[in-house]
């Protein structure tokens, strides 16, 4: 299939700028994917890419996307490789999107050795989530839009039906609301920011929409997380709060109460995106508003 004029892919980049949101996908389109952290299984990364080559995608695979560090296993390869084909597969003008295969850990270790600035210089589609929050947080700060959702070479895209066409339709077509449960009263308007509650680096900006989700951590650890951020200061100057799932957590619910519910923030809770069944993909660097007696969020333009 043809992929996109490197003007066409400008054009929609352009439109999702103005929108304030990701721009959107369309068939022909060239994604590449990468694997800035843990290393991908090449089982799951086949037949992930195979349901976006049936979505009329033109992928591309990065040089090293299947790759493990020789001597870290947990990494996909070395920190400097990971960095050059993040950054090389963004700045290709046929490129109109970049996926990651996978989490796990070492976006932290390649974020620095990107040149952000040129990166920054064009909008495109980022997918990514967990571990690539670090990632998220350095796009927001240049005002660009991403997406959170479920990654193109696990289990939770190739084998969870749900969560694979909810992230279909948000690409191509976008998402102009989702939500959950409120958990504290009011309303707030902001841009939502955050991700995977262990893997936050960055602060907020002030009057920020905060999502937070993670997964496998014990309700001690989560109190033991949440109370830093606290002390720093961290939640000081965010407008509301809006918590996706946290599966193999316990009773996080509990701690999420007793550590948020003071804020003084509408909060929304079990808004569904994370380490869960059937995700939901959510923008982020996207202005939304949130509801915190309906549990309704709104994405606006």
């Amino acid at each position: 299939m043809t992929p996109a004029a490197p003007a066409a892919a400008d054009a929609v980049a352009t439109a999702g700028a103005a929108s304030g949101r990701p721009p959107p996908l369309r068939p022909g389109d060239r994604v590449t994917v990468v694997s800035p952290a843990g290393p991908c299984s090449a089982e799951l990364l086949e037949a992930g890419t195979a349901w976006l080559r049936k979505w009329g995608l033109d992928v591309r695979l990065a040089p090293n996307v299947l790759a493990t560090h020789p001597t870290l296993p947990y990494l996909a390869g070395h920190d400097a490789d990971r960095a050059r084909d993040f950054e090389q597969a963004w700045l290709d003008p046929s490129t109109a999107g970049v996926l990651c295969a996978r989490g796990g850990y070492g976006s932290l270790r390649m974020v620095d050795l990107v040149d952000w600035t040129a990166v920054t210089a064009h909008r495109k589609v980022f997918l990514g989530s967990s571990d690539t929050t670090v990632l998220h947080e350095r796009f927001r700060r240049a005002g660009t839009p991403t997406w959170f959702g479920p990654m193109v070479g696990t289990r939770a895209f190739v084998e969870d039906t749900a969560a694979r066409e909810r992230l279909r339709r948000a690409l191509f077509t976008g998402v102009s609301s989702y939500g959950g449960v409120g958990m504290a009263p009011g309303t707030a308007r902001g841009i939502a920011v955050g991700g995977t509650l262990s893997l936050l680096v960055d602060p907020p900006p002030d009057g920020a929409i905060v999502l937070l989700e993670d997964v496998n951590e014990e309700p001690y650890r989560l109190d033991r997380m949440l109370t830093g951020l606290l002390r720093s200061g961290w939640f000081d100057r965010v407008a509301g709060l809006v918590l996706g799932s946290w599966v193999g957590c316990g009773d996080a619910s509990a701690v999420l109460a007793d550590r948020l519910g003071g804020l003084g923030v509408p909060i929304v809770a079990d808004a569904g995106f994370g380490h869960c069944e059937g995700q939901l993909t959510v923008p982020l660097g996207v202005p939304v508003e949130i509801d915190g007696d309906t549990g309704a969020v709104t994405v606006g333009g």
